[in-house]
């Protein structure tokens, strides 16, 4: 995902924009695309602001977030559970195939960590 123009740039190309009336002339002046000079024109418009649009999907609404409470109710049972066997359980009960680093970020969502003990073995605890 690329990065947002910073907003002092935005203003500057926007002004530009409004006093020489042409978002293309704008463009060439500040060195962006004249793509992104008629973004900034609409979102004006739009919007009334120049501020960047959030970038991503909204926490919480991947296909795992109707899983969590199942997935977290499994480790809380069994604390010993790896990560690719609830991969597989969550596939062979619910039919829904999930790679176990998304696993993963779901039980650190849900405040899981995974600490090492005195003796060497991982702990996954709350």
């Amino acid at each position: 995902m690329g990065k947002a123009d910073s907003t002092d740039l935005r203003v500057r190309v926007y002004d530009a924009i409004t006093e020489v009336g042409t978002c293309r002339g704008a463009a060439r002046r500040f060195g962006v695309s004249a793509a992104t000079a008629v973004r900034l024109a609409q979102r004006k418009a739009q919007t009334g602001s120049l501020a960047p649009a959030r970038q991503g999907r909204p926490a919480g609404s991947g296909k795992l977030s109707a899983f969590r409470a199942i997935v977290v109710a499994w480790v809380d049972a069994d604390g010993e559970v790896t990560l690719p066997e609830l991969a597989k359980r969550l596939a062979t009960e619910h039919g829904v195939v999930a790679h176990p680093t998304s696993l993963s970020r779901v039980l650190r969502e849900a405040g899981f960590t995974v600490k090492k003990n005195s003796a060497g073995q991982r702990n996954r605890s709350r």
